[in-house]
């Protein structure tokens, strides 16, 4: 049994179509990451997954179960960007108003482990910094031992350490073959951290599948090289030239057709190219060129 399908669902707000006819599934045990511009869809189909929003069409199910019935059986956790911490609780205070309604919560412990948080067990919710707070949401959305665990931005106003140690605690919680979606902004975090990638545009499927296979599906090469204070002007005239970054005085160039691009460079320009690189296509990139083409 699939942990998550979705089967042909659309939801849309009068004339405004947010999400239109999707059909996908995930496995249990895999870690899958949701990428996605605003306003793609990606908001509505996590409130659809949690049953919070109802399909105008299709239908969602995890487990089997419709996702309100998954919630209550605890088999689904979510960590939200909305929703405030009750203020005046402890760390300890809110994971046990949490786990206690549960048959089988994981054990405090554990839980204080995996989120980070025993030297914090009795810090109020009020005197936790953003990035302490996000790390007690996520203790919250795993205090019940779901099996599938949703996580909607869950770095952020995090730091560069505290975002580290976080994708730690997420492998590990993931490692009891538990099922994980993920939304971010952070492409480097999906790159790294997913078995899977699903985006989606414009309430669309645009690309399904490993990160690597996206970005060879995608293509393309960068060029780099320092163009400090000389003009940038022509460069997207380049042969295989497909767009033209500038930026702190490094110019990189988008290209279909490696060879040709430098050749254009050295021979149709009178530029001083320097500190020249080549990289292939990042996730980023075909992120950039999906959502572009949709």
């Amino acid at each position: 049994m699939n942990a998550i399908v979705f089967d042909h669902v659309s939801k849309d707000y009068g004339n405004v179509l947010a999400v239109d006819d999707v059909s996908l599934s995930i496995e249990p045990g895999k870690t899958v990451a949701l990428l996605g511009p605003n306003g793609a869809g990606k908001s509505t189909s996590i409130n659809m997954l949690l049953g919070l929003l109802r399909p105008s069409r299709g239908t969602v199910s995890v487990f089997g179960r419709t996702p309100r019935q998954a919630v209550a059986a605890g088999q689904m956790g979510a960590m939200l960007q909305s929703g405030q911490l009750i203020p005046e609780l402890s760390v300890k205070e809110l994971i046990d108003l949490v786990r206690n309604p549960y048959p089988e919560p994981l054990d405090l412990e554990e839980i204080l482990k995996l989120a980070d948080l025993t030297d914090l067990v009795k810090r109020r919710a009020n005197k936790l910094s953003g990035g302490q707070s996000q790390r007690v949401r996520f203790a919250l959305a795993i205090a019940g031992a779901p099996k599938a665990l949703l996580l909607d931005e869950p770095t952020a106003a995090m730091d560069v350490e505290s975002r580290l140690r976080f994708w730690e605690s997420m492998r590990g919680y993931a490692a009891g073959g538990r099922t994980v979606l993920f939304a971010t902004h952070y492409l480097e975090e999906a790159d790294e951290h997913s078995d899977r990638v699903i985006v989606i545009a414009k309430g669309r499927v645009v690309a399904d599948g490993t990160a690597a296979r996206i970005k060879a599906d995608v293509g393309g090469q960068a060029v780099r090289f320092t163009l400090g204070e000389q003009p940038a002007a022509g460069l997207d005239l380049l042969p295989g030239v497909t767009a033209v970054e500038v930026a702190a005085g490094t110019a990189t160039l988008r290209t279909s057709d490696t060879d040709a691009t430098l050749a254009g460079l050295y021979r149709g320009t009178t530029l001083d190219v320097r500190d020249l690189q080549l990289s292939g296509a990042d996730l980023e990139d075909a992120f950039l060129a999906l959502t572009r083409e949709s």
